[in-house]
């Protein structure tokens, strides 16, 4: 018989959300957050109801700016703007330092609030705030460097991104574009992170960064946050559809614009008889639910060799750990370790429930159909937003989950006889972020490898977005604009000699760096 479980003392939403209030009460309510523009915490805006993944409780919503507050709060950091690019770079350095000293004091914090609002377990919740902490110190100590010959741009960098990296993503690139003398604007994602940026941004702005952090859908807001002259340049994490009409806003526009989209990431299985290393890799593909830019969602396996696949991938997959992310036996238990929580929220899992009901009625062959009642969740709790994971053989053409990323814990298998056969597969969603080809051969890695449409082609072995001096971007429509990471990051949101064109997927050229 399972143990009952308990909520960890110390843990709750309540305790999360009344730590902020001590700690940045400028920025936080008793029962919401505040936008913040011109330099202040501002209040309006229509807070909208929100609910955790984690159990479906309510947590604090964004508070939705309208358009044309929006557009006074873009004029309001291009004033920042201004002034900010004059600061000395001695001064900058120290102050975003200090920063992240702030944010390393309030490390924990930070990560109860992802827990709770994005529903990241707590090893992963602390990855992500470390990741930030550790990736800006980096680019503090090398910036000298980085920024000689450049200027900042002519107008703030605009920030929209998804929710599940606030920390690694989100508040690592506006603190290195803060850093490289540009004024920052970032729109707090919709579906979950609202409390954590908010309580990030109140230390960066008490160290006087020129921070801005509103709310609001992004088509009321786009106008102002895409198209305003007054931004310099546009840095947008998401999906494709969107991508797409940023993207060709932007280049309408000619204005500096880094576009990171997903692509279908694929691990290609050809000569291969490492079985133990794909075991042993392969829980570590289910982090976070596979609900990461560079997750592994699709295996193309060598028909040969697929009854050896199952024989290692079966038993990896069957020892996935799920469940509430705050939930132990005892008070003195540490959190649990596990492989992921929740999905975003309830309608996302039903979405993939759906997508998957429907791909096995049209032929897909269900491998494995993981159960919750196999999860670790407290009695009585919410667990509508919950996942359990799914493989699939060969998902039929018309469905979603053939050619796109399906953003959760959803594996599919697509056998394959040739090596043509293998790339068509590798290569099916027009370009990708990341791919693998595990293959017992160097000489056919090498030679197979340049043809796989992904930025990063890793060798029987999982790539991920990188941190520091580790370059990213992507192939085809996983990819418009600049290339980041490492000097390129610095790059993207500076401006150098006349004629300079930085690496990147532009309407006019594609140049890898």
């Amino acid at each position: 018989m399972a143990p009952t479980l308990i909520l960890k003392p110390g843990t709750a939403w309540s305790d999360a959300w009344q730590h902020s209030l001590a700690v940045a009460p400028e920025a936080f309510r008793d029962d919401h957050v505040l936008n913040l523009w011109a330099a202040s915490w501002q209040s309006g805006g229509r807070t909208l109801p929100a609910y955790s993944p984690v159990d479906g409780s309510p947590i604090a919503g964004p508070p939705r700016l309208d358009a044309e507050t929006a557009q006074r709060a873009v004029r309001a950091s291009l004033d920042q703007h201004r002034a900010w690019r004059h600061v000395p770079l001695p001064e900058r350095r120290a102050r975003v330092s200090a920063t992240l000293d702030a944010l390393t004091e309030h490390r924990e914090l930070l990560a109860l609030l992802l827990v709770w609002e994005i529903g990241k377990p707590w090893r992963l919740a602390q990855a992500d705030v470390d990741r930030a902490i550790d990736g800006v110190r980096w680019y503090v100590e090398g910036v000298e460097r980085m920024l000689a010959g450049r200027s900042p741009l002519p107008g703030p960098v605009s920030n929209i991104a998804s929710w599940n990296y606030p920390m690694s993503v989100l508040v690592h690139a506006m603190l290195v574009q803060a850093l490289a003398g540009n004024a920052v604007i970032a729109k707090a994602p919709t579906d979950g992170g609202v409390a954590c940026l908010t309580l990030a941004a109140a230390l960066a702005v008490r160290e006087g960064l020129p921070i801005t952090l509103v709310s609001g859908s992004g088509g009321e807001l786009s106008e102002a946050l895409v198209r305003s002259p007054e931004i310099g340049c546009v840095s947008f994490v998401g999906g494709r559809d969107t991508g797409a009409r940023i993207a060709t806003t932007v280049a309408d526009l000619g204005k500096r614009h880094i576009l990171e989209q997903e692509g279908l990431n694929t691990w290609g299985i050809w000569n291969h008889t490492d079985w133990d290393a794909l075991t042993a890799v392969i829980p570590k593909l289910f982090d976070y639910g596979k609900q990461r830019c560079t997750a592994y969602p699709r295996f193309v396996v060598q028909r040969s060799l697929f009854a050896d696949f199952l024989g290692a991938y079966l038993p990896a997959v069957r020892s996935i750990r799920l469940g509430h992310p705050l939930a132990v036996e005892h008070p003195g238990d540490p959190l649990p370790e596990l492989d992921f929580g929740p999905l975003i929220n309830a309608a996302k899992a039903k979405e993939l429930n759906d997508q998957v009901a429907e791909a096995i009625d049209r032929g897909a062959v269900p491998l494995h159909h993981g159960s919750l009642d196999d999860g670790r969740f407290l009695p009585g709790q919410d667990t509508s937003a919950y996942f359990a994971p799914v493989t699939l053989l060969g998902p039929p053409p018309s469905s979603p989950l053939h050619h796109a990323e399906p953003f959760g814990p959803v594996d599919t298998i697509v056998l394959v006889d040739t090596e043509a056969e293998l790339l068509a597969a590798m290569n099916a969603s027009n370009g990708a972020l990341a791919a693998t080809l595990a293959t017992d051969d160097p000489d056919t890695y090498a030679r197979l490898s340049p043809q796989i449409r992904a930025f990063k082609v890793g060798h029987g072995r999982p790539r991920s977005r990188g941190d520091r001096e580790e370059l990213f971007g992507g192939f085809g429509s996983s990819w418009r604009g600049a290339f980041v990471g490492g000097e390129l990051l610095v790059k993207a949101v500076t401006d150098g000699p006349d004629g300079e064109r930085p690496p990147g997927n532009f309407p006019d050229y594609h140049l890898m760096p």
